[in-house]
């Protein structure tokens, strides 16, 4: 019987699982595979649709009672976090959200100080609402003025700023190379906030293991064994990416999997699964997500 995988087309997650997904990887069953948007997979791994499921790390609270967290194949690592984007490039005064943006680009630059980022009355597009992003962004602006929210696909969120129909647009994965071109300005680099609040890394997509349907154990050995090949040949996956990877450049590709696959990638670890306790004790203590026990969200082996 196949095997049902649910992950992104995004560069990082076929680097990652093209050995599973291809049968190269020894002792793994078939894989039935599909790719889908991370607001999709969050609401299809409510219904228990899939075997083995990237979902946000936010999403965690709703899907431990039927799913086990592994601890590796998802995406959390450092200067890797979600961008709140205006309309206007850097200093032009065009801006829609306040006098804090900079001119942070591809993970190179700096955005603007996130304590003087205004967005208080704005509209501001996130791309779900049970997304790591959205829930970094509320964390952030917990104690600002409220913004307008509007759950809009991830692929719309920068032409439509860029064209004036949302004040600001909540971003992640391969926007941080390429908003530049859409004349849009990094207002908060929401990662940036994390990290120097926390001192932790930023968890952002985790993999889970339906209870029941797989050993989370057997599992993990997969997810480990075909990153294991992807890093002993990225030539190997390079064609199955690229036919995933939504029109981006090869080099925005190399640039995507150089930073969202890392070594949390490998193992979460003890700053892995501490940056995971962080993010659901915070919100669940701000009443933005239920209570998550933490032996629930680490021991992936019960």
């Amino acid at each position: 019987m196949a095997l049902t995988l649910a992950i992104s087309p995004c560069p990082n997650d076929t680097f990652v699982f093209h050995a599973l997904v291809h049968g190269q990887v020894p002792g793994a069953p078939p894989v039935e595979v599909t790719y889908a948007d991370v607001d999709v997979t969050n609401t299809a791994a409510e219904r228990g649709a899939f075997d083995l499921v990237k979902v946000s790390y936010a999403a965690l609270p709703w899907l431990l009672d039927d799913y086990h967290l592994l601890p590796c194949g998802g995406a959390l690592g450092r200067g890797c976090g979600p961008l709140v984007l205006t309309r206007g490039a850097a200093g032009d005064g065009t801006g829609a959200a306040g006098d804090g943006a900079g001119a942070a680009g591809g993970g190179t630059g700096r955005a603007g100080r996130p304590d003087r980022a205004d967005l208080s009355g704005a509209t501001v597009a996130v791309p779900g609402d049970r997304t790591t992003a959205y829930l970094l962004f509320r964390l952030w602006s917990a104690e600002r003025p409220p913004a307008r929210i509007e759950v809009v696909p991830f692929h719309e969120i920068m032409p439509a700023v860029a064209a004036g129909k949302y004040d600001a647009g909540l971003v992640i994965h391969e926007a941080r190379f390429t908003y530049q071109r859409h004349g849009l300005t990094a207002l908060v680099d929401l990662g940036e906030w994390w990290e120097g609040d926390t001192g932790l890394p930023i968890p952002l997509g985790a993999i889970l293991a339906r209870r029941g349907g797989v050993d989370p154990a057997e599992a993990a050995g997969w997810i480990r064994e075909s990153v294991r090949q992807a890093w002993a040949d990225p030539a190997a996956s390079r064609d199955y990416v690229l036919s995933h990877a939504q029109e981006m450049e090869p080099d925005v590709v190399d640039r995507h999997i150089g930073l969202y696959v890392n070594e949390f990638t490998a193992d979460l670890g003890d700053a892995g699964f501490a940056a995971v306790e962080a993010l659901l004790g915070r919100a669940a203590d701000a009443g933005l997500i239920p209570q998550t026990s933490s032996s629930r969200a680490t021991a992936w082996t019960s």
